[in-house]
């Protein structure tokens, strides 16, 4: 898996290309939380759920169906958030499944089931350069950790903020 750290690189990129005019600080402090939520599987290690599991370690709270869910009810905040329900729903739903899709860019792990419920055939990306991050604080107060933020740094953070500044960029010239 991609770090909690380095998950919310997504949405603050979103934020920053789009602007706070069209994703407020409360949606996008929404929308970070929304990217580390897919974690919350890691409970099932706890609880004994194996990691092939529908309910294990990247199974249903790392599909698509559950970035929608989430998105959803997300929209009933939109007021709340400042958004608007369509706006909501795009932002919320990219940021959650990023969670899986940066996840299927990791040399570990047994895929990600983005098809779930449906389906918990695991997938990964063909690209699989980040490296996958150790469970646990000690495992990043390591030189393991320092790895995994150096490959986290180049093709996690260094595209999120080219595109936050193509977009700040476009922004400002456009006066959009």
């Amino acid at each position: 898996m991609a770090s909690a750290i380095s998950h919310p690189a997504v949405p603050l990129a979103l934020a920053v290309a789009l602007g706070t005019g069209r994703v407020p600080p409360g949606l996008a402090a929404v929308a970070c939380v929304a990217s580390v939520l897919p974690d919350i599987d890691a409970i099932g290690f706890a609880a004994g759920i194996p990691y092939g599991h529908p309910l294990g370690h990247r199974g249903l709270t790392h599909s698509l169906m559950f970035a929608l869910a989430i998105a959803l009810v997300c929209c009933a905040f939109s007021r709340h958030l400042g958004a608007s329900r369509p706006l909501t729903l795009l932002i919320i739903f990219v940021s959650t499944a990023s969670h899986g899709l940066l996840d299927a860019m990791t040399t570990g792990g047994l895929g990600v089931a983005f098809f779930s419920p449906f389906s918990n055939a695991r997938y990964f990306l063909p690209w699989r350069v980040i490296l996958v991050s150790p469970i646990g604080l000690s495992g990043f107060l390591s030189s393991r950790g320092l790895q995994v933020l150096r490959s986290e740094w180049t093709w996690i953070w260094v595209p999120a903020l080219a595109l936050a500044s193509i977009g700040l960029v476009l922004r400002k010239v456009f006066s959009i």
